[in-house]
């Protein structure tokens, strides 16, 4: 789990930022991903990595008790074992998103290893790849224009900064203007003025407590004005209250949660859909398929769906989500 709420804040500090006109005046082009779901390939199990990672986070004891409030289908994990990515890239492909936003924590990093094989398992299904760089120790716009000098190697032409308010605009601007198209930045952040100020080509915004559904039209409004892609983040709930000393949750009640986000989304003519996320279980915003576990919550009721049945629920309901992306058009 990363300091959600932490460069919540920080972001916050960043809303100063002046929304002058952007440093990209002809604007990005039409958008030709429609839905991306963001993705964590940091997981373990001592069978495969040595020890458990992740799982065992804020004093958890697995495989029986796990850092979240949900317990996966599929048992405790390790994001290294092929057979399991290629299942779950099969099924975010099922769902009808377009694109796997692999979560990537710096060159060296446990996740930098596993991002090949996730690649290669999200194009074997059918998916585009995007990285999603997350706030690593000593990360800067210098370190991130050589992420993404070194992320190209890997196809990739979009780009997720997490925490864009970290640093002053103008450094990411430079930083920006350097790297330029096809390949595209997009900034987390529900301030506007702070991605125009570093020259982003968009926005996304992640946190679905903070930005939630009723901020969307405000957010794509001045993202359209500014010539900016808007890319607001949709999920299902929160709860990382297993993972972290985070009080705060936002409920799923048995599936409306989702279904808000995604009108209000839909309302706010978004470029793309963002899912917040396939794969994040200590804050609870999974969509991956949960069983019921005696200590743990479920999707049981979700959508009237009981029982195994309701194991898929989130994910089926995204198929009908995307569709009704798809048929609205930008």
């Amino acid at each position: 789990m990363r300091p959600l709420l932490a460069c919540t804040a920080l972001a916050g500090l960043a809303a100063l930022a002046p929304e002058a006109a952007s440093a990209r005046p002809d604007g990005p082009g039409p958008a030709p991903v429609r839905s991306a779901i963001f993705y964590y390939a940091w997981y373990g199990t001592p069978a495969r990595d040595g020890s458990y990672r992740h799982w065992q986070q804020n004093g958890a004891r697995p495989p029986g008790r796990i850092a979240s409030a949900f317990f996966p289908s599929r048992g405790v994990y390790s994001s290294a074992d092929g057979l399991v990515v290629a299942a779950q890239m099969r099924e975010i492909a099922a769902a009808g998103v377009d694109q796997v936003v692999v979560s990537w924590w710096g060159r060296g990093s446990a996740e930098d290893a596993r991002f090949s094989a996730v690649a290669r398992a999200a194009r074997a299904a059918g998916l585009s790849v995007a990285a999603h760089v997350e706030p690593y120790g000593g990360r800067d716009p210098a370190s991130v224009e050589a992420d993404v000098g070194y992320l190209r190697g890997y196809g990739i032409t979009d780009v997720y900064v997490f925490g864009a308010a970290d640093r002053e605009g103008s450094e990411w601007a430079e930083m920006n203007d350097r790297i330029g198209p096809p390949l595209r930045v997009f900034a987390q952040t529900g301030r506007v003025g702070v991605a125009i100020a570093g020259s982003f080509d968009g926005v996304y915004t992640y946190d679905i407590v903070t930005w939630h559904g009723a901020k969307f039209r405000r957010i794509c409004r001045q993202a359209r004005a500014a010539g900016l892609l808007c890319a607001p983040s949709v999920g299902p709930g929160f709860d990382a209250r297993r993972a972290a000393a985070v009080d705060q949750t936002k409920p799923r009640h048995s599936g409306a949660t989702y279904d808000r986000m995604w009108w209000a989304a839909l309302a706010a003519r978004p470029d793309l859909v963002t899912i917040t996320s396939y794969n994040e279980w200590h804050e609870g915003t999974q969509i991956e398929p949960a069983r019921r576990q005696p200590g743990y919550a479920s999707y049981e009721g979700a959508w009237g769906r009981r029982g195994a049945d309701a194991e898929r629920a989130y994910l089926d309901r995204t198929v009908y989500w995307v569709a009704r992306l798809e048929q609205r058009g930008r």
